[in-house]
């Protein structure tokens, strides 16, 4: 068992919250949030201590305003760059549900050499970004709940179209939440996944 520690990183200003765990010298994976939640969440999920055993770096970011990063005028994705720079993370895993997904979506798009691979979970903004979607070039991991209220799975059927390397898993019965509702499935995927990004 990993311990998980508090830190509060100055960003060149923009100050943020997150909880770290793993292995320093392991693949970086960042776990961002929906509206309604925060980088505790993932304390509590237990997402960050069975990703820490899989030999990974783990950070849950608050972002600016969420959990216990004030808030502050810096965008979203501008702080996922701050934040890899500053930890001098080369290629990161993104992890993005609702919300997190739409930041890390447009992140993936901005940015694509920064990342090793990306996870949206029900992300939310798919149609506004859609033309764009054909620049996220690694390999993609659509999570959905088939009960999804929030996030049209059709948009998890866009997903699949417009990007060249994604796969697709949908929870049977989860709504918009569906890591929360399902965990031992979602962290099944999630293992999965990441394991087949160290081959």
């Amino acid at each position: 068992m990993h311990p998980i520690t508090t830190r509060q990183i100055d960003l060149d200003g923009c100050t943020i919250h997150c909880l770290e765990s793993g292995d320093p010298a392991g693949r970086a994976v960042v776990l961002l949030h929906g509206m309604k939640f925060q980088a505790e969440t993932w304390r509590e999920l237990g997402t960050l201590a069975q990703l820490a055993d899989q030999g990974l770096r783990v950070l849950a970011v608050d972002l600016p305003g969420f959990g216990r990063s004030p808030a502050n005028p810096c965008a979203p994705g501008e702080v996922v760059h701050r934040l890899l720079d500053k930890l001098d993370i080369d290629r990161a895993v993104l992890v993005g549900p609702s919300m997190g997904g739409r930041v890390a979506m447009e992140y993936a798009i901005a940015h694509p050499e920064r990342l090793a691979g990306l996870v949206l979970v029900g992300a939310v903004g798919v149609a506004d970004n859609r033309a764009d979607l054909g620049r996220i070039t690694v390999p993609v991991l659509v999570v959905w709940g088939s009960e999804d209220q929030v996030a049209p799975l059709a948009d998890s059927d866009t997903l699949l179209t417009e990007l060249p390397r994604a796969r697709r898993e949908i929870l049977d019965g989860a709504p918009h939440p569906c890591y929360l509702d399902r965990p031992e499935r979602w962290h099944e995927v999630l293992r999965t996944f990441l394991t087949s990004l160290a081959a």
